[in-house]
């Protein structure tokens, strides 16, 4: 892959916001998914201190579910992340930590979905999420 679109705007194409789903390299020394954590990009900033650029991403932080993948569906499982008040975990990061896209889907759970919720609420919504790792081969080859 030569590259790849992260999108974080307030409207996508005339329509609703658009804050697409990242891997962020948090430890390199451990393999796979272990050594990555997912964050939602909510927007893209930069600054110059003392002469340098620094491109910098505000995120929402995911933490993972458990120390391994589900055990029906292979994959690992992410909810957003919280402090002790139950606040958002926000943080700005670099982008070079950015690796690339992730792609995440609602765990449903046994309630039914509402026929009114549109799909661009459903990373406010839920409150865990499977990170697809069937999404593409990069993806594959990431979340394992």
């Amino acid at each position: 892959m030569h590259r790849e679109m992260i999108r974080a705007t307030p409207t996508w194409r005339k329509g609703p916001a658009r804050h697409d789903c990242v891997f962020v390299e948090t430890d390199p020394t451990l393999p796979g998914i272990r050594g990555l954590d997912v964050v939602r990009v909510l927007a893209f900033l930069s600054f110059k201190f003392m002469g340098i650029f620094y491109p910098c991403a505000l995120v929402r932080w995911f933490c993972r579910v458990g120390d391994a993948p589900d055990e029906d569906t292979g994959m690992w499982m992410v909810e957003p992340g919280v402090d002790i008040h139950d606040t958002p975990e926000v943080s700005i990061i670099h982008v070079d930590s950015i690796m690339r896209a992730a792609h995440l889907e609602p765990v449903y759970g046994s309630d039914f979905v509402p026929t009114s919720l549109q799909y661009y609420h459903s990373l406010d919504v839920f409150k865990c999420f499977y990170v697809n790792k069937f999404a593409d081969h990069h993806s594959f080859e990431i979340a394992w």
